[in-house]
């Protein structure tokens, strides 16, 4: 696996160093009072994948299409324990996001999923694209050793088609019953409700065209992220959300927010135009990725011979 930034700008390499800074004090922190044999968990690797160790990054949030690629880092840990994000990564994520948006000392989104190598290798093993393609064109940003990754043995063509068919008829039409049902609570005026199966529709939707097309979907319900994981994968998806004002952003983070704040707080409010412009985008986004997973299952249908 290659080690080198040559290709970034020094800036974006001296800001992935202080990326990796960030990920391993607050890992420290999650783990210092850690006992027993969590006391010798560890972070193996931490790999930079996507565009920017591919190259062909975007970095324009200040444009009109306002779009900006994300730092994507696979953290690679010794235990099973050390994957549990809500224990001993949330303030990673925290401490990120507010070093971009109020400190201002990082430029660019960050992005992590997190693994055991065991589950990586498995992965490989069973011949997931995602982590195909990590092991092909990642960059190792740290290592605690040298070790290699497993080599990859891709399905067969035939097992690649069985399989990227059976995720999207188990994922897609779900997305659309619970579509359905956003619809109704709607009409009944049930806002809240209505706003959280909204985002049950938005995130069924990205799992299942993540699953499809890379066999992968990381498990989180925060549909920002699965965002900018499925944008990756083809453009009749970055369309779906404008991004041009202020507001459409606003509605998209309402959205997001449902999830936890619909349920719980009586302080979320939502009105019927930011519903009816949010149904209609998740709409979008359903016969967007209806088109996309279908492109692809043809694709692998026609490599197959089928």
């Amino acid at each position: 696996m290659r080690t080198d930034l040559d290709h970034l700008p020094p800036a974006k390499q001296r800001e992935l160093e202080r990326v990796v800074e960030i990920i391993f004090e607050e890992f420290g922190d999650a783990t210092k009072l850690a006992t027993g044999k969590r006391k010798a968990g560890r972070i193996l690797k931490i790999i930079l994948f996507g565009s920017y160790a591919r190259g062909g990054w975007v970095d324009e949030p200040h444009t009109e299409k306002g779009y900006q690629s994300d730092y994507d880092l696979l953290i690679i840990v010794n235990q099973d324990e050390l994957t549990d994000r809500a224990t001993y990564w949330y303030r990673a994520d925290e401490r990120l996001m507010r070093e971009m948006t109020i400190t201002k000392t990082l430029r660019t989104p960050v992005n992590f999923i997190v693994h055991t190598l065991q589950e990586v290798n498995d992965a490989l093993a069973h011949g997931r694209f995602f982590f195909m393609d990590i092991a092909r064109d990642g960059v190792a940003l740290y290592q605690a050793d040298d070790k290699p990754l497993h080599n990859p043995r891709p399905k067969t063509p035939q097992q690649a088609l069985d399989m990227a068919r059976e995720y999207f008829e188990e994922w897609f039409p779900n997305a659309m019953k619970r579509f359905e049902s956003a619809q109704f609570l709607i009409g009944r005026g049930h806002e809240k409700q209505a706003a959280f199966d909204l985002h049950q529709v938005t995130e069924q939707l990205y799992h299942c065209v993540l699953l499809v097309c890379t066999f992968y979907t990381p498990h989180v319900h925060n549909i920002g992220f699965l965002r900018t994981q499925a944008d990756k994968l083809d453009a009749r998806l970055v369309h779906v959300w404008p991004r041009d004002t202020r507001e459409n952003r606003a509605r998209f983070e309402k959205l997001k927010d449902a999830y936890v704040k619909a349920r719980y707080s009586k302080h979320y409010q939502i009105n019927a135009e930011e519903l009816a412009w949010l149904s209609a985008r998740v709409e979008d986004l359903g016969q967007a990725v209806h088109a996309v997973c279908t492109d692809r299952i043809e694709a692998l249908r026609r490599n197959a011979g089928a």
